[in-house]
């Protein structure tokens, strides 16, 4: 074991990933399926979440198996997705047996792309049954799309001078091996910060001084040098997504914690982050495959956080222009 390898998503373990997108709306969710049920963890820093079912994550709650996990565009519209996912699921054979039905657990996250496209659609019911066929009825082994897809769609990061300065940003996808372990990561980039180097600080993404602008200018010392005067333009508008997936075995408690670590790497990609604008939300889905090979828990929290920063800079660098705002790779 001489440290992480990059590895293929869908060799992390027994997950399924599907996307429904409408380009012309920019908008769009993702779903990543664990066909046979996976323990589950979240952890939500930002102000202004848009969440289903993430109360059942907690520990002393009953469920301990999860089905699915749903990042949806729509803002709190998006919710309805996740019916749709749920009624896929159903149709498949997965779900809780209840004894009366299979009920499928689906926790859901949104993020807001309402004022990007087109308002008035939004991911829904039929959206949400079309990314499990993508995910279930699809090639398990081809590569999961990125940038502007699923609930990427309508990501856009550096709000602070308006969506004007903003720069397109969109849904991105890393995973790594350590060992036996396999850990994976999801991300939808729609922060009200800029999206920013790890290892340099470099601005990737993120807010421009002028719409015509061809550099990212330095939002934290932005909003610092405005004081008092600073204003963020439509508040609550903003959030990044995200799920960790992993072959660890783990019970509902330590995958809590394992969000809760991954959350750094918001905080070392995007800059200023967990801001009263922001629905920040980690979700984590276990599935337990790796068994006594799994790592200390520390060891699986540092491998999911290295996975999310990727998958965070990878919702920049993979987005492409739409809509009339231009992403990373035009300013190259």
């Amino acid at each position: 074991m001489t440290g992480l390898s990059l590895i293929p998503l869908s060799a992390v373990g027994a997950f399924r990933f599907g996307h429904w997108t409408d380009e012309e709306a920019g908008t769009g969710c993702t779903v990543i399926v664990a066909p046979e049920g996976a323990a589950g963890g979240v952890d939500v820093r930002g102000g202004a979440p848009a969440s289903r079912e993430t109360d059942l994550l907690r520990p002393e709650n009953t469920v301990d198996r999860v089905h699915a996990v749903c990042l949806s565009g729509g803002s709190a519209y998006g919710l309805e997705a996740a019916s749709g996912v749920a009624r896929e699921l159903e149709a498949h054979g997965i779900g809780l047996d209840t004894g009366a039905a299979l009920v499928p657990i689906v926790c859901s996250s949104c993020l807001f792309d309402l004022a990007f496209g087109d308002a008035t659609v939004r991911p829904d019911i039929a959206a949400g049954r079309a990314a499990v066929s993508a995910a279930l009825d699809g090639d398990a082994e081809a590569p999961l799309a990125e940038g502007n897809v699923g609930a990427g769609a309508g990501a856009t990061v550096g709000k602070l001078n308006g969506p004007a300065c903003a720069m397109k940003a969109g849904l991105g996808a890393r995973a790594f091996a350590l060992g036996e372990l396999r850990v994976g990561a999801l991300a939808a980039v729609n922060a009200c910060g800029n999206i920013c180097d790890p290892a340099t600080g470099a601005a990737i993404a993120g807010m421009r001084p002028a719409p015509e602008a061809r550099e990212i200018a330095d939002m934290e010392e932005a909003m610092l040098a405005a004081g008092a005067d600073a204003q963020m333009p439509l508040d609550r508008t903003n959030t990044t997504i995200s799920c960790i997936v992993t072959n660890a075995r783990l019970t509902k408690a330590e995958a809590t914690k394992v969000a809760q670590m991954a959350a750094d790497a918001y905080a070392h990609i995007i800059r200023p982050t967990h801001t009263t604008n922001d629905g920040d939300t980690i979700y984590v889905l276990a599935t337990g495959e790796a068994g006594d090979a799994t790592p200390p828990l520390d060891v699986v929290g540092l491998a999911a956080t290295r996975a999310l920063e990727a998958a965070l800079v990878a919702g920049a660098t993979e987005a492409t222009a739409s809509h009339g705002i231009p992403a990373a790779r035009d300013l190259a």
